[in-house]
């Protein structure tokens, strides 16, 4: 029998994160309803049938009856449904403030513009080869609340500026901002906004990573917590870094230690190289053992649709990065596969394009001069994109995907890549980053 506790919980849009919210809550006993403006949201035949529901609009009465909102991380807080339930004092929080209530195990933080998933997919993977008993989720994979049903000794969460917008003093265990470039400007207003949403991440931590070639990821904390860095150049004592061989040859060290050759990674490009110090700082933190970290850092072979490499034709390389769909994952992107081929005299082609979320493509400018031969454009904001970086490398145009791939192909010889990183979103002619990456590969797939 399960006992009614307290007032009633409002969950504010279902999709993956409110339907695990609403399962979470009434299984422990609360009183639980939901509304969404959609009129069947996904997820709707998934809920209790206790539960009640408010489907077609959000139901300001509902909500204004709440003892607590929970918030999905789709849902702007500034709706105004969601404003005038703050006006009248009752919290909204994150389905990751209920977790964080639920639980009474460590939590390692993982958000950044960039890389996120990576990270925390990976450090994933040492702790479970550590023998750590590890749930991973968040913003992806799994939801948060999802992971409790695992009963796991640690949660990994990669957290987006959306959850975090509505979580307070979540004293994880270890937290990181990864790296820190313009996203989502739409939804938090300015780069302040934005930044101000990713450092709630490091509310009541107890041990901090970041990135030191990223000033904007080191916070502000009590002199006292413990404090590890990773970055792309010589470490101090006791920190993650690089060091050069006079060959070229790149090496993952800590201090003066040499701890792995980057070429003996899957993932290339200097910005995994970044990725993989993220994570033995972050296993650090939590004691996972080193040589355990270094092997699993060996056989991972990356993401999806992240940097990945899809097949070598006549000597030249091509990688789907369809999940790059903010300039700053591009320009990681071009950056770090880049400075690889550079050596070989190898350029990279580009497609970039689709719906730019109002950022400001200029920043691509050097990064495009520096390392890349040709540019295809396409999608809905093409010209936008080619008003910002004209002058810097030839750009060319092209209708789908399939046809800016073939141009691509006609413009590359040996050692150069070939790269779908498109800095925008995708929903202008496919329906997400995923059908755009899958598009590509079978594309790719059919070149010889």
């Amino acid at each position: 029998m399960l006992i009614q506790r307290g007032g009633l919980k409002v969950v504010a849009g279902l999709g993956i994160s409110g339907v695990a919210a609403v399962n979470f809550l009434h299984n422990q006993g609360y009183r639980v309803a939901v509304t969404d403006s959609r009129s069947t949201p996904p997820g709707h035949d998934q809920i209790p049938a206790e539960v009640q529901t408010s489907f077609g609009q959000f139901d300001a009465e509902l909500l204004l009856s709440a003892e607590e909102i929970v918030i999905s991380p789709g849902l702007d807080p500034k709706l105004p449904e969601i404003q005038a339930a703050i006006a009248k004092g009752i919290p909204v929080v994150s389905e990751i403030q209920i977790l964080r209530r639920a639980t009474d195990k460590p939590i390692m933080a993982i958000t950044g513009s960039n890389a996120k998933s990576t990270v925390t997919t990976l450090i994933g993977l040492m702790a479970e080869h550590a023998g750590v008993k590890v749930a991973v989720g968040g913003n992806l994979g799994r939801p948060a609340l999802d992971l409790t049903k695992d009963e796991p000794d640690l949660y990994i969460l990669e957290l987006s500026s959306f959850q975090l917008e509505t979580t307070s003093n979540l004293q994880a265990e270890v937290a990181v901002v990864l790296n820190m470039s313009e996203d989502h400007l739409d939804r938090h207003g300015d780069m302040m906004g934005y930044h101000t949403a990713k450092h709630r991440i490091f509310q009541g931590v107890k041990k901090v990573v970041h990135n030191r070639d990223d000033s904007l990821t080191r916070p502000l904390v009590p002199d006292a917590t413990p404090m590890q860095s990773f970055g792309l150049n010589a470490p101090d004592m006791n920190q993650y870094g690089v060091l050069r061989d006079d060959d070229g040859t790149i090496w993952l060290a800590r201090g003066r230690t040499r701890l792995l050759n980057s070429a003996e990674m899957y993932i290339q490009g200097t910005h995994n190289v970044a990725n993989a110090l993220a994570c033995l700082a972050l296993g650090e933190a939590i004691n996972l053992p080193l040589e355990s970290m270094l092997e699993t850092l060996k056989s991972f072979k990356g993401l999806e649709h992240r940097c990945e490499f899809v097949k070598e034709v006549e000597g030249v390389r091509y990688y789907n990065d369809s999940k790059g769909t903010n300039v700053g994952a591009t320009l990681a992107a071009i950056d770090g596969l880049g400075a690889a081929i550079e050596a070989k005299g190898g350029k990279v082609a580009i497609i970039l394009g689709g719906q730019g979320k109002g950022q400001d493509f200029s920043a691509l400018r050097e990064a495009l001069s520096k390392y890349v031969k040709v540019a295809v454009l396409i999608g809905e904001d093409a010209a936008l994109v080619e008003q910002a970086v004209v002058g810097t490398t030839t750009l060319l145009h092209a209708e789908t995907l399939e046809q800016a791939i073939a141009l691509c192909q006609a413009h590359t010889q040996a050692h150069d890549v070939v790269l779908l990183s498109p800095a925008c979103a995708s929903f202008d002619m496919f329906s997400g980053y995923p059908q755009r990456g899958h598009q590509f590969v079978a594309c790719v797939q059919e070149l010889h």
